[in-house]
């Protein structure tokens, strides 16, 4: 890498770790609401779906703003909105003003995915390694959020650590503003490409959306639809999993590590543990992603890592009933797989698309991964309440054989 590569990749690195950290610290944080706001699951539950659910539906326009305006400045305007959305989070009077708080946070974080991806495929000469240090960092995020922020609030209230989980975001934002990197050091943009506005009619955006929307594009689209119901649908109920298959492997620990009746015994459980931990693994698996890339085409890549998810799919259960190594294993094999594929996506979501429209198709396809994607928490539980938990790894088995089977496809047709 050069200099302009590290500065673009330290950048994005810490907008990614810092969306995911502030996504995976609200479900903490909902433990205390529901206690000091009287409220009901049901209730925050909408709250908090607002959040999330515009943090999905706002990568496609996120996208239209950064083909028009530059990652620079949708990254920062990120970074900065979630800061201030944080801010008014440590200030909400009620369930009213978290729904408020949440729903800035989810709407600027909804244009980091297609800013900081379009900036890595734009601008950075090692694209595969500017994928998975980004990925390396948005995993960090994930598995050290929950615990950061479950650490700070034993120590502090809820509102300081809110707003103490504001600042480096703020701060980011304003760095991002002035550090010095070329964001297209790495492509050659039509002539057209800065001059281009927003669509200003729904008959322009149709046109710009059949212009990235070759066959091949298309091909992709479905694939990475697929991919997300299996991201989303495995990651969902894999706690309670863990914890069913843990008791059967080991038993239950707390009588050996805490007190009777201790309150510690009470919030202890070892299968979040064991969670974190495949998450934790996932960062090797976006380091090895990445550097696929260099390696292979990553469409090639796909299609060589969706048979072996089926594979960690229909084994799972298998491994998990032998003993507790083998529950340990096929969880980290689980985590650096599925992690793994997410640069390789990401690589070949830009060979598929202009530069100048990365913005747009970058904005199309997380739409599926976190929108299309998040019909897959829907499908697993209804397949648990009415099947097994073998028959669950099986549909996921199915979802990822069929995106490997298109992408063969994509790939023997170029």
């Amino acid at each position: 890498m050069d200099d302009n590569d590290r500065s673009i990749v330290g950048f994005v690195m810490i907008g990614h770790m810092m969306v995911h950290t502030y996504e995976l610290s609200i479900p903490i944080l909902m433990t205390i609401w529901l206690l000091e706001f009287g409220t009901t699951a049901a209730v925050l539950g909408v709250a908090v779906a607002v959040g999330y659910g515009l943090f999905g539906i706002g990568a496609l326009p996120g996208g239209l703003l950064v083909d028009r305006f530059g990652s620079r400045i949708l990254i920062s305007a990120c970074l900065a909105g979630m800061g201030l959305a944080f801010l008014a989070l440590s200030v909400a009077p009620g369930v009213g003003g978290i729904t408020i708080a949440l729903a800035l946070w989810g709407t600027a974080a909804s244009v980091y995915h297609p800013a900081g991806l379009t900036l890595i495929s734009n601008g950075v000469e090692a694209r595969g390694q500017g994928f998975a240090y980004h990925g390396m960092a948005g995993n960090v995020g994930i598995a050290g959020g929950p615990l950061v922020t479950a650490v700070c609030l034993l120590a502090f209230d809820w509102r300081i650590v809110t707003a103490a989980l504001a600042l480096p975001a703020v701060v980011a934002a304003v760095v991002g503003m002035i550090i010095e990197f070329d964001s297209t050091a790495a492509v050659d943009l039509t002539a057209d490409a800065d001059t281009r506005g927003l669509p200003t009619s729904v008959g322009e955006f149709v046109g710009e959306t059949r212009r990235l929307f070759t066959f091949g594009f298309l091909l992709l689209f479905i694939i990475v639809s697929l991919n997300g119901l299996y991201y989303r649908g495995v990651l969902t109920f894999l706690p309670n999993l863990l914890g069913e298959f843990l008791t059967t492997a080991i038993g239950d620990v707390r009588p050996g590590l805490f007190a009777p009746d201790s309150p510690l015994a009470e919030e202890f459980d070892l299968s979040q543990y064991l969670y974190a931990g495949l998450l934790t693994v996932g960062i090797g698996g976006q380091y090895l992603g990445g550097r696929l890339t260099d390696l292979i085409e990553p469409d090639r890549g796909l299609a060589i890592m969706a048979p072996v998810l089926a594979g960690i799919a229909v084994l799972f259960v298998p491994a998990a009933q032998t003993d507790l190594w083998g529950l340990l294993v096929v969880s980290f094999v689980l985590g650096f797989a599925l992690f793994a594929v997410q640069p390789l996506t990401q690589a070949t979501i830009a060979k598929y698309s202009r530069p100048e429209s990365r913005g747009l198709s970058f904005g199309y396809t997380y739409l599926a991964i976190f929108g299309i994607g998040a019909l897959g928490a829907a499908i697993v539980g209804t397949v648990l309440t009415y099947a097994s938990v073998s028959v669950m790894f099986l549909v996921l088995a199915g979802f990822t054989a069929t995106s490997g089977g298109i992408a063969i496809w994509l790939v023997t047709r170029q």
